[in-house]
């Protein structure tokens, strides 16, 4: 048996665990000066550190705050290729539909991605990686999405595959359904549900399948038959909706049961009630109102009707080049009016519950032992600082990550 006691703690600081909605967001437990127990990865006990059980090993963290580790429920981060020229094309006015006939836009990383092995796949991640960890990201959702043709959409899971057997903390891989075909969309629709969905299942390559819902992509009807087919296969569902439009795609994520819905920038009153009736998690990307200029999510809305929110980065290279959990916290207050308490909730158990996962996020007995210990000895240091890391050390299962080599 392993155990470790980490004293040392100016402030810890933890919401609830399990999902939280409404003004439970804001409710955070605060415990000055201390102490928190790891027996074999998992939280024993946590206290004030006069009270800490004896133990032969401990760990002083200096008398700074320490918060759970944050949790990234909406990534892309395998992609080929880059998007620097559209960026440039796009500050200059031109139109998406241009940057598109020009041969850039989403088409583009397709085709680079398409073209590109597992081992290039995988190259290219380690370092996107390995900034989300730095900043704070024990656990990550990781999207396909960018292949479009089945072989190269395995083969980006795949490549989360190889990716999870060295990355510290925990890796979600997600099956994505970006875009359709320029041709033969009916068919393409009939394959991913009788052919992609099943394949994938078979080998255990995703735990859940995204639609993305919007006028340049998939209709609700087309998203509705690709997510019953991953829900009969036993897979979590999750959709993009309202970036651009709200086409129903909400409603159809809170018919479903859907474990998220996420994006959400053209959601409007009818959407915000339907969330806050339904146990879906609304997920804002503020990193796209930042670099887009879209409008931002209403997560002020959802928290104040009683939604459970929660922020990803949407790091991916055309809409978010975002590589910072901690700075996607910092925008979702400065960007969709979160507290500061309602952003470590929505970074945390919030994230994790959209990832259909409920062991982690909170500083709590039994939880698994991730957490972060900040430069700061007051934790809204987390969302305050911006172009610095306010994550001094990363803790996983108990273990420091001090150099992460994936």
């Amino acid at each position: 048996m392993a155990e470790t006691l980490f004293t040392g703690i100016a402030q810890l600081v933890t919401p609830a665990p399990g999902p939280q909605r409404g003004a439970a967001m804001r409710e955070l437990a605060r415990l000055e000066n201390a102490a928190l127990l790891v027996r074999d990865g998992v939280i024993a006990w946590v206290g004030a550190e006069k009270d800490a059980p004896k133990v032969s090993q401990t760990h002083d963290l200096g008398g700074v705050a320490v918060v759970p580790g944050l949790i990234d429920p909406h990534t892309h981060a395998i992609w080929a290729g880059d998007r620097l020229a559209d960026f440039e094309a796009r500050l200059a006015g031109v139109p998406y539909e241009e940057i598109l006939a020009r041969g850039g836009g989403i088409r583009s990383t397709m085709r680079a991605t398409a073209a590109a092995s597992v081992g290039e796949l995988v190259h290219l991640a380690r370092p996107r990686l390995e900034a989300l960890l730095r900043s704070g990201a024990t656990t990550a959702e990781v999207k396909s999405g960018y292949g479009l043709d089945f072989g190269a959409e395995v083969r980006m899971l795949e490549a989360v595959r190889e990716l999870e057997a060295t990355f510290p903390g925990t890796l979600a891989p997600t099956l994505l359904i970006h875009v359709p075909p320029t041709e033969g969309r009916e068919e393409y629709v009939r394959g991913v549900c009788e052919e992609l969905i099943p394949a994938v299942t078979a080998r255990g390559l995703a735990t859940a399948v995204d639609v993305f819902c919007e006028r340049e992509a998939f209709t609700v009807e087309e998203t509705r038959a690709i997510l019953m087919a991953a829900r009969a296969r036993g897979l979590g569902v999750k959709l993009h909706a309202d970036q651009f439009h709200a086409l129903g795609g909400v409603e159809l994520a809170c018919e479903l049961g859907a474990l998220s819905v996420d994006h959400l920038e053209a959601s409007g009153e009818g959407q915000v009630a339907a969330l806050a009736a339904s146990n879906t998690v609304a997920t804002v990307l503020p990193g796209v109102t930042l670099h887009l200029g879209l409008p931002a999510a209403p997560a002020r809305r959802l928290v104040d009707a009683g939604a459970c929110v929660a922020v990803g980065t949407d790091l991916n290279p055309g809409s978010s080049p975002l590589f910072s959990a901690a700075l996607a916290l910092a925008l979702a207050v400065r960007l969709c009016g979160l507290t500061p308490a309602e952003a470590l909730t929505a970074g945390t158990v919030n994230a994790a519950a959209a990832l259909g996962l409920r062991d982690r996020g909170a500083l709590v007995p039994g939880a698994r032992a991730d957490f972060l210990a900040l430069h700061s000895a007051d934790w809204r240091d987390l969302v305050y600082t911006l172009g610095e890391n306010p994550v001094r050390d990363v803790v996983v299962g108990g273990q420091h990550i001090k150099e992460t080599t994936l």
